[in-house]
């Protein structure tokens, strides 16, 4: 579903007041699973750095603000992962045509949160790893599930938990997540698209669809669930 600036600005009225009739976090769209941690970690790349990954699973916004409340994560950035560079805009992209998909870089310290932790977060209340080219009322290509591994034990990590879930029947259907390429490019996306559902809390979107993945964040993962996101903004300013 294309989301153009303007609409995105200026939603209507009766919706905005229909959205502020409830907290942001009570919505529920998608429901959380609750699954298990991967049998085994992939070990950190850099003993003294930070590391990336690259997820895919729906509009960016709810992804990126999950992440964004998660401990030891440093920056997460709505962006374009899958295509080229050229067509790396929101307007192309959304044609689905691109071979983009809407993605979230997220930069975390592995001394706090394992890359495991993250992806077991990406499968339990990030997206709904069973739907094929679609996230709840967005439909496309670009809203496929996808991991864009950034090394070799990325890859594997990711392919063995894929494995262990489908195993134990975790969903009722079978995981369709993709594993790209390896190290695929990744383009940041639009300004205005950056911490949009932080600065957009009652945006009808926003309370509907990805304000209760974070809710679920924060009653399944309270472990690794930090109240102040980490904006975007910020990280950009070194804050």
């Amino acid at each position: 579903m294309l989301k153009s600036p303007a609409l995105l600005l200026a939603a209507p009225a009766l919706l905005i007041a229909f959205a502020l009739s409830a907290a942001p976090f009570r919505a529920s769209a998608e429901t959380a699973v609750v699954v298990p941690p991967p049998a085994a970690e992939a070990p950190a790349q850099s003993a003294q750095g930070l590391e990336t990954a690259v997820i895919a699973g729906g509009c960016f916004w709810g992804i990126q603000a999950v992440y964004q409340h998660v401990k030891g994560v440093t920056n997460a950035v709505s962006g374009y992962a899958g295509g080229t560079q050229k067509d790396a805009d929101y307007e192309t992209v959304s044609s689905g045509r691109t071979g983009h998909a809407e993605s979230v870089q997220v930069t975390f310290d592995p001394k706090q949160v394992s890359y495991g932790k993250i992806l077991q977060i990406y499968f339990s209340v990030a997206h709904n790893p069973t739907q094929l080219n679609y996230q709840g009322p967005d439909h496309g290509p670009q809203y496929r599930s996808e991991i864009f591994p950034q090394n070799e034990a990325q890859a594997a990590a990711a392919k063995a938990y894929i494995a262990e879930l489908d195993k134990a029947h975790v969903f009722k259907a079978p995981i369709v997540t993709k594993i790209g390429a390896m190290k695929t490019a990744f383009f940041p996306a639009e300004g205005y698209h950056q911490d949009y559902a932080v600065r957009n809390p009652y945006q009808p979107y926003i309370a509907f669809n990805d304000a209760p993945k974070v809710a679920n964040l924060k009653k399944l993962f309270p472990d690794v669930w930090r109240d102040k996101p980490v904006l975007v903004a910020e990280a950009a300013k070194g804050e």
